[in-house]
């Protein structure tokens, strides 16, 4: 769920607004591949990070001189960590780092999106996490089966190893899906991910969308492409590309302190907005911008983030520093960031 960041290289590696000349770019971009450092089971160590950016800024501020002529104004950065630039996947750790300071004037293109939130920039770029586009294809199913579960999801509602009590992970809104409803008879919820979970999803009219460690997930996505409802439970959540996808129209908004009348509040929704709902997912176009397709199509997630850096453009006169200005500081953050990667 973290490979936009490799497929955003890949794709502009052969996109045409790619410029071999320095001179005539709008943009500059700097694959880092920090999501690529995993542990030997496979899981993100967003923890080596920011020695890893400084490393590669201080590669390229040496190297050519675009960096140094605005310090990283005009340049973009895929951050696709949970919590973007801030390299956690605790919240409350994430907040205490803060968006790394030599990454403050860059734009960071990136999953986490959450309103007056340290980690989320203004301008940065929101953009959908990474779902399989072919494996998706395979598991689809008729489009006139019917929808027979009424609630569905599949997923940790407790992450034991990291909060056995069940009060911070997810903000305790999982565990208050699952004490509420596991008996529920409209709802089909279990941490068990069958082989038949896309073809479910398909069969769903509401699949949940809690938060997670980080307010966003990969259900987002596959919730859109699959035509399922998506219940969104995440307080002030950024949703990607808002202009493109028209969410509250498709989509439904609990608050996370509504969990425990979810079924309520669900068994409400009249059937006419139900079914207008699922016309506008069933829109190709819609599901397109949410995924990374190899090749990219019209209209797919890359394209959606190459329309929202050119509405940054032109970039402001005073992105530019004068000769010798300097407005980072490279001593600032935790002394274990300042080791060379």
């Amino acid at each position: 769920m973290f490979a936009a960041e490799i497929y955003m290289h890949r794709f502009l590696l052969s996109s045409p607004v790619r410029t071999l000349n320095p001179e005539e770019a709008d943009w500059f971009y700097t694959p880092i591949y920090t999501t690529c450092d995993l542990t030997p089971t496979g899981l993100p160590l967003p923890f080596k990070s920011p020695r890893m950016m400084r490393s590669a800024i201080q590669l390229i501020s040496t190297t050519w001189p675009y960096w140094n002529r605005t310090e990283g104004a005009d340049h973009f950065f895929v951050v696709p960590h949970d919590f973007g630039a801030c390299f956690h996947y605790q919240e409350e750790k994430a907040i205490e780092r803060g968006i790394l300071p030599l990454l403050q004037r860059a734009t960071l293109v990136q999953t986490f999106g959450q309103r007056n939130h340290v980690c989320l920039n203004e301008g940065s770029i929101t953009i959908p996490p990474y779902a399989p586009p072919q494996k998706m294809q395979t598991h689809q199913i008729p489009v006139d089966t019917p929808r027979s579960i009424f609630v569905y999801f599949r997923g940790l509602f407790y992450d034991v190893n990291n909060d056995p009590e069940g009060g911070y992970y997810a903000r305790g809104a999982r565990a208050a899906v699952w004490e509420n409803f596991k008996n529920n008879p409209l709802f089909d919820i279990s941490t068990d991910h069958p082989t038949t979970y896309y073809e479910d999803m398909q069969r769903a009219i509401f699949c949940l969308c809690p938060l997670g460690w980080a307010p966003w997930s990969p259900r987002l996505v596959e919730a859109v492409v699959f035509g399922c409802i998506p219940v969104i439970i995440a307080d002030d959540i950024v949703l990607p590309f808002a202009d493109a996808i028209p969410w509250e129209e498709i989509g439904v908004f609990i608050d996370e302190k509504d969990v425990p009348n979810l079924d309520t509040i669900l068994v409400s929704i009249p059937p006419d907005v139900i079914l207008r709902k699922q016309r506008l997912l069933a829109n190709p176009t819609m599901k397109r911008s949410m995924l990374f397709p190899q090749p990219a199509q019209p209209g797919d997630a890359f394209h959606q983030i190459l329309n929202g850096l050119a509405r940054k453009l032109p970039h402001s006169r005073n992105v530019f520093l004068k000769p010798g200005e300097k407005m980072l500081n490279w001593t600032a953050g935790p002394v274990g960031d300042m080791k060379p990667w």
